[in-house]
Formats: structure tokens, sequence, C-alpha cells
């Protein structure tokens, strides 16, 4: 039973780590309709950023704003530079941007910080909370930063006139665009805000990965099976994904496939998902007039 329920909590924080990087993808889809493929990439080089900060002696939570911030900008610049200058290209050709800018930041990474492995601190205590050991308080941040951001994007969406525009564009650009609404920079501000949650993940996640330029992508491919599972145009849903992604995972590899298959995990819940139900346990099936 203790090992049953470390592994459950060890699972919750995986998996509030999982469901940041997945409502980032699920951001980004809204407003694109595409899957960022570079999304753990890009969180990876904003975490490099974030290691640079503390290393030249900022506090980490000021570290860790600015870099939000830094992520927000980089995440404008991609879809403003890059994106847009695609218009209406076919999908092929905007999975080959996706996968060409995520050997970019991968490579730029590797450049300026080398492959070496780093230590990235948490800003949490190290001690065990409450006297017990079944869960560190690095675990309980994760989950509590997690369900923070959650609750700040819901407030967003649903209260603010900016928020509410966002969302407007993403469902339907003509109609905003008919109403005045900017739909090109509220495309930008959502790939800017998911940037933004992609780096908050990659700083949760570095202190127990360690940093490294590969350090996303097993967490991408978590994230992806998430956004999945609980429905790729359903923000709720890619966060209870999460949690259950790093939930199933964690127990999979410790009582059914072992440590050494736990990734095959996700790749069998994105088959299954897929095959059985593609718009997700949340997702709204799309259906199309021909």
């Amino acid at each position: 039973m203790e090992t049953f329920i470390h592994q459950l909590v060890a699972g919750l924080a995986t998996g509030g780590i999982y469901a940041a990087v997945a409502l980032a993808l699920v951001m980004i889809y809204q407003a694109t309709r595409h899957v960022n493929f570079a999304q753990g990439e890009m969180a990876m080089f904003s975490t490099y950023i974030a290691w640079s900060l503390i290393h030249a002696g900022l506090p980490y939570w000021l570290a860790f704003v600015a870099t939000v911030a830094f992520a927000f900008v980089l995440g404008v610049a991609v879809e403003r530079l890059v994106l847009r200058r695609l218009g209406n290209a076919p999908v092929l050709t905007m999975v080959v941007v996706f996968v060409g800018l995520l050997v970019i930041f991968n490579s730029v990474a590797g450049w300026l910080y080398t492959f070496t492995i780093k230590s990235f601190p948490s800003p949490f205590p190290s001690t065990p909370p409450f006297g017990q050991t079944f869960v560190s308080w690095h675990q309980l941040g994760t989950i509590a930063v997690t369900l923070a951001v959650l609750a700040a994007l819901f407030a967003f969406f649903r209260f603010t006139s900016l928020g509410l525009a966002m969302r407007a564009a993403a469902q339907n650009p003509v109609s905003s665009r008919l109403v005045g609404i900017r739909v090109g920079w509220m495309l930008a501000l959502g790939w800017g805000l998911g940037s933004a949650i992609g780096a908050i993940a990659g700083m949760m996640v570095a202190p127990v990965v360690y940093l490294d330029p590969n350090m996303m992508s097993g967490v991408l491919l978590y994230a992806l099976a998430a956004a999945l599972l609980g429905g790729i145009d359903s923000p709720l849903g890619a966060v209870l994904g999460g949690f259950l992604v790093g939930v199933l995972e964690n127990l999979a590899g410790t009582y059914l496939v072992g440590t050494e298959l736990k990734l095959s995990v996700a790749l069998a819940l994105i088959v299954g998902v897929l095959v059985v139900r593609p718009s997700g346990l949340f997702g709204k099936p799309q259906v199309t007039k021909v």
C-alpha cells in the first residue's frame, strides 16, 4: 500500500507537468488547428534562459517571471515571423516547419549551453513535508503551480475582454474580423501564452530530469497523449488527461510493464484514443457538411 500511495502521488506530480505542456498544445491547436511539435524544445530553450538568469544571481522567482515573459515574446515572434507567412499552407508543410523548429531550438541550445547535463534548482524545500516520505514539496508544488495556471487561464478567457476576443478569433475568425477583432494578433497572443505555459512546465520538470537539450522529448510525447486523451480542443480535458497519463504511467511502470517500457504506455494511449474516440474524452466531434 505504501508503494501504491507513493506512485499515485508521484504520478499526479508528473501528470501536472504533462498537463501544463498538453494545455500549451491545446491552446496553439485552438488558435491554428495545428499541433506544435516544437513545443517541448521551446520550453527547454526557455528553461535554459531561466538557468542563465539564476546563475547570474537573480532570485529564483524573479528569474521565473522573467523567463515566462521571455517565452511569451518568443512564442509571439515565432508566430509573427514564421507561421504568419505560411498562410493556408498544406498540413504537411506545417508539420515540416514544426519539425524544423524543433531541430533548430535543440541545436541552438546545444551550441550555446553544450549537451552536458546540468542541475536545475527547485524553488521548494527539499525536506519531506509533514514528516512523511510519500510526497516531496516539489511534487506538491508542481501540482499547485499547474492548478494555479489553469485557474488563471480560466479567469482570463472567461472574464476579460482580451480573453473573449482570443476565444472568438479561434472559433470563428471570419465573424471576428467583421466585428473589428484583429484575428492575426489574437492568434499571436495565443502562441505567446502557449509558449509561456510550456516554459513553466520546463522549469517544473528540470529539477527532476535535469537540464539538457533533450530533456523535453519524452515529456512532449506524454503531453501529446494527454491532450488526445482529454480532447485536443478542450483545455480542461488536456489538464485532466495530463494527470491521468501521469498516474497511469507510474502505476503501469511499477506493476505491469516495468520502467523500461513506460514510454509505451503513452504510445498505447495515443493509438487507443485515435482508434476508439478520436475527439478524446472531453473533446467535441467535428462535423463537416459536404
